[in-house]
């Protein structure tokens, strides 16, 4: 089966830097597949700007940053799904069309094999 996925599809669903997801090869656990729970978010609570110090703005810095890693890890996880979920259902097209022969086959052969005993008698 040939699978020629779009570049852009497999660049972003890749880690920069690293190897080039292969939709073909590459797994996911029934546990990564798994839809996560819907978490409430807390409720926001406002800062007075008179307590905004030096250890307020680092750890709104860090809660940022750790934010749009994990927002970048999940928009990375749902391009890798999306582009193996392709990959699967071109699979998935192939098989049926060759079970489809197959079973073509099958009939031709049984029809064959009728005439032939109708001919000569059972095998």
């Amino acid at each position: 089966m040939n699978f020629d996925p779009d570049p852009a599809d497999l660049a972003l669903s890749s880690i920069p830097g690293h190897k080039t997801s292969d939709p073909c090869k590459d797994q996911f656990s029934e546990e990564e597949l798994k839809l996560q729970p819907i978490m409430k978010k807390a409720r926001k609570i406002q800062v007075p700007d008179d307590q905004k110090d030096e250890k307020y703005w680092n750890r709104r810095y860090k809660n940022n940053e750790a934010a749009k890693r994990s927002r970048d890890a999940r928009r990375l996880k749902e391009n890798q799904i999306t582009v193996q979920a392709a990959f699967l259902e071109k699979e998935n097209a192939v098989l049926r069309q060759e079970v489809a022969n197959i079973r073509q086959e099958l009939t031709r052969y049984r029809s064959i094999l009728s005439k032939y005993e109708s001919q000569h008698g059972t095998v």
